[in-house]
């Protein structure tokens, strides 16, 4: 009896699995596989951490050679040997051999594992010899002898996708500039927009520009490098160009087989990986796949799912019936020290094919809170109104890849949240807690399913009434003062709420906040049980400031924090000789007051969320004495920012800030200030201060108060004063932009948006506006008596050197972007205005 053949095409993932699981299950079967390159399996996912040299050796990516694939399994490997035509009548197939020229090769069986190949967009310039592509290791070679041999200092890399963003990651450690360029409003598809932001976020913290919402239209070869060219008209000079805008499947030799294609070139393939040809199998990349959680197809390019896939085909050639069930899609990414991950649908798949569903938010720590570097998770977790587990995502620091492979193998086995309740999760302190965040995100739904709360979405906020309703904020003063506040909340902390029940009304439905929900459910619960109707804010603060964060670039650099760049500016804290000789200097001129610190304190406060790191600080320092210092770890994923902010409004010098895999370490000391310091004794006697600026606060969005400050403004800048404006509330609307602007916004900011004026031409006067008619009269009149027009004096304040501060919190409460504001403008807080005014004689509120 003669032997099966088995020709596969394509080795990798796919169809080396094929061949190792079918000769495992046939000693007999004779087993041919043709790879059209040199290296029939080899690690993609591993590619791009080669170039950025986190692999150091290049053989660890090649996972099976031919000769070891033939010792072992006896394969027919051959390589540099493409399959350019399938003759499913004849059972043939004709192969191009770089040593063999063109022949033929018939088959019993026939497995497909040709994968996919990178999209290359046909577009002016696209043919540089400076863009890449990165599919395989010829590829990896190719880039990594550009950036080891070329003098570049700078890439871009257009695609935010996973290999976009891993790319991004290893130039940057490679010590290049890089811009990242998404068309697309956000990075990394499988995730929504709020958890895509954070990634964008820890993207920018690591120095990294990101470019969202513009499309690259072509590109431009210079002396120097390249430059890119995008819809906005807008050009990124830099010197070598990754594109990783996505794949399509390498199905051009199938298309005239008769092996039927979708409408994207995929293959399709029953549950048996069959194709609607006799004994052809597909596998890998190029075929599309059943979403396992809506049923409909899908392309989700994964090794995973291809390895499966390959030991189903092999299954069912050696007669063993085997059935593929779906994919889920379940993925997981590292970007610097952070970690993301998802599984199952999200919300824009569920939205797409109108699958009902519910929400829940939560951020657990990684491990017991009293148990050293625990750090926070930000896990969302998508279910249908049955209960159903339908998709998840999370990112963290630690703990990211346990919590998402529990919930992948949740939905695989068509459990519930309630299920999510019971399951019993390995626990110790160092690993975990003994309410693991699997457990907590069933205690959120299963309270709503029976009953005890109801859950409300940042989305439903929308429809507000404060007729019916009351936004109540149950979090500490301290945290709202410097976190900041969702617009129309009030103020009560929840350890005070059973004091101050009667100045709710009974008659209006209140919804509650907190930090990211739990405090919120407690308020529930003692609101509920006395006769108040309550939904809780699922995610809390939280959840309002990742929706709120939108990744910026300005002049393709990083977005930097004005606190920071402050405190960089006054500090010059870093690694060179010269930033290291100035503190030894404000040391020596500490020694010579007799300032020298007396005691150095540490705080752990790692576990702790917000605002209780923020608090330990302020009690530990409180019983410090001046000078005195204390270093600080904490793993709230705030606190980054909020020690900046605290330290800066208590008078106290924040010397240093670190963050590494996400525990923050902060030293700060006692009510010293940085300029004090600095002085000798004899520099004491002779300081004398000189006020002369001009601060101006403008409050009002009104025209003739915007024409006064700003006549103020540049009459002041004539006599030689360093003018300030402040810009806050309805202020803001004199520097904003005319045009209006795309770019994200929750339901409340869009609110607002639309009801403020879009700039100055559109306000209108404190008296007899008259719909709209005081504001041209006056104008009018105006040009008629030749006096500047408010446009004219803003842009006279810019000329001359007046400083444009827009409020930063009043845009956070206002909802207003900086891709809204003029140009020109800074931005910066009330600790910021309080400095400028304290050296200014003036001080006008308008």
């Amino acid at each position: 009896m003669k032997n099966k053949r088995v020709l596969i095409v394509g080795g990798v993932a796919g169809g080396a699995s094929t061949a190792a699981r079918l000769r495992r299950l046939d000693e007999n079967i004779e087993i041919i596989m043709f790879e059209r390159g040199e290296h029939i399996s080899f690690a993609n996912c591993g590619l791009p951490y080669y170039i950025g040299e986190t692999i150091k050796n290049r053989d660890a990516l090649l996972l099976q050679t031919p000769k070891k694939m033939n010792d072992r399994f006896k394969v027919n490997v051959r390589i540099n040997s493409e399959v350019i035509s399938i003759d499913t009548d004849n059972k043939t197939v004709k192969v191009k051999s770089k040593a063999d020229g063109e022949y033929e090769e018939g088959y019993d069986y026939l497995v497909l594992a040709p994968g996919a190949k990178p999209i290359n967009p046909n577009i002016t310039g696209g043919n540089s010899e400076k863009i890449f592509t990165l599919r395989n290791v010829w590829d990896t070679d190719k880039i990594k002898k550009y950036v080891d041999n070329s003098e570049i200092k700078s890439a871009v890399v257009i695609g935010g996708g996973y290999i976009g963003v891993e790319m991004a990651e290893n130039l940057k450690e490679r010590g290049l500039e890089v811009t990242l360029i998404e068309a697309a409003p956000h990075v990394l598809a499988p995730f929504d927009s709020e958890f895509s932001a954070l990634v964008e976020k820890e993207l920018n913290d690591n120095g990294i520009s990101i470019i969202l919402n513009d499309k690259v239209k072509g590109f431009k070869d210079t002396q120097d490098g390249i430059n890119v060219i995008l819809d906005s008209e807008k050009e990124v000079q830099t010197q070598i160009v990754i594109s990783a805008i996505g794949v399509i499947p390498d199905t051009g030799f199938i298309k005239s087989s008769g092996i039927e294609l979708g409408d994207r070139g995929h293959v399709k393939v029953d549950e048996h990986m069959k194709t609607n040809k006799e004994n052809v199998f597909a596998v890998g990349d190029a075929i599309v796949v059943r979403d396992y959680v809506n049923g409909e197809d899908a392309f989700i390019p994964l090794a995973g799912p291809a390895n499966r896939q390959g030991r189903i085909v092999a299954d069912n050639i050696a007669g063993i019936n085997s059935i593929y069930k779906g994919t889920l899609g379940t993925s997981i990414i590292k970007v610097f020290d952070m970690v993301a991950a998802s599984t199952g649908n999200n919300e824009r798949t569920l939205n797409r094919y109108n699958i009902k569903y519910k929400k829940v938010y939560l951020y657990p720590m990684s491990h017991a809170s009293y148990y050293p570097n625990a750090t926070q998770l930000s896990i969302k977790v998508l279910y249908d109104l049955e209960g159903k587990v339908l998709g998840a995502q999370a990112l963290g620091y630690e703990g990211v890849d346990k919590f998402i492979d529990v919930i992948a193998t949740v939905i695989k086995f068509g459990g519930t949240m309630e299920d999510l309740t019971e399951l019993e999760l390995a626990y110790a302190p160092p690993f975990s807690s003994a309410k693991s965040p699997a457990n907590m995100a069933g205690f959120i739904a299963q309270n709503e399913m029976k009953g005890l709360e109801e859950i409300i979405t940042l989305e439903e906020l929308v429809n507000y009434d404060e007729n019916k309703q009351i936004f109540l904020d149950v979090r500490e003063k301290t945290e709202i003062d410097i976190n900041g506040e969702i617009p129309n909340f009030i103020n009560i902390p929840v350890d005070k709420l059973r004091d101050n029940l009667e100045t709710l009304d009974k008659n209006k439905e209140i919804v509650v906040s907190c930090a990211v929900g739990v405090r919120g459910h407690i308020a529930s619960r003692i609101l509920i049980q006395n006769g108040f109707k309550v939904k809780n804010l699922t995610g809390g603060y939280k959840v309002y400031k990742n929706w709120d964060y939108k990744a910026e670039v300005l002049d393709n650099k990083p977005k930097v924090c004005p606190v920071m760049e402050d405190l960089d500016r006054e500090i010059n804290l870093g690694n060179n000789t010269e930033d290291k000789s100035k503190i030894d200097i404000r040391e020596e001129a500490a020694i010579e007051k007799d300032l020298a610190p007396r005691v150095t304190k540490e705080l752990d406060a790692t576990g702790l969320s917000c605002p209780g790191p923020l608090m330990k600080v302020k009690t530990i320092m409180d019983e410090m004495n001046k000078c005195d210092i204390l270093k600080i770890k904490a793993s709230d994923p705030g606190f980054y920012r909020d020690i900046q902010s605290w330290a800066k409004k208590t008078n106290n010098t924040l010397l240093n800030i670190e963050k590494n895999k996400g525990i923050i370490e902060a030293t700060i000391q006692k009510g010293i200030a940085l300029e004090e310091s600095l002085l000798t004794v004899a520099d004491e006697k002779s300081l004398v201060k000189k006020l002369k600026g001009q601060t101006i606060v403008v409050f009002s969005g009104d025209l003739d108060k915007a024409i006064a400050a700003f006549i103020i403004a540049n009459g002041a800048a004539t006599m030689g004063k360093k003018v300030t404006m402040f810009f806050t509330f309805w202020g803001l609307n004199v520097i904003r932009k005319p045009e209006k602007i795309k770019i994200i916004k929750n339901p409340i900011e869009k609110a607002f948006g639309i009801m403020m004026p879009r700039g100055s031409q559109k306000l209108g006067l404190s008296k007899m506006n008259m719909a709209g008619m005081g504001g041209k009269m006056i104008r009018g009149v105006m040009k008629n008596k030749n006096i500047q027009s408010l446009e004219d004096l803003i842009e006279a304040a810019l000329e001359s050197g007046i400083e444009l501060v827009a409020c930063t919190m009043s845009m956070d409460v206002m909802g207003i972007k900086e891709e809204e504001i003029i140009k020109g403008v800074t931005y910066g807080g009330v600790g910021y205005y309080l400095g400028e005014a304290d050296d200014s004689n003036i001080n006008l509120f308008i």
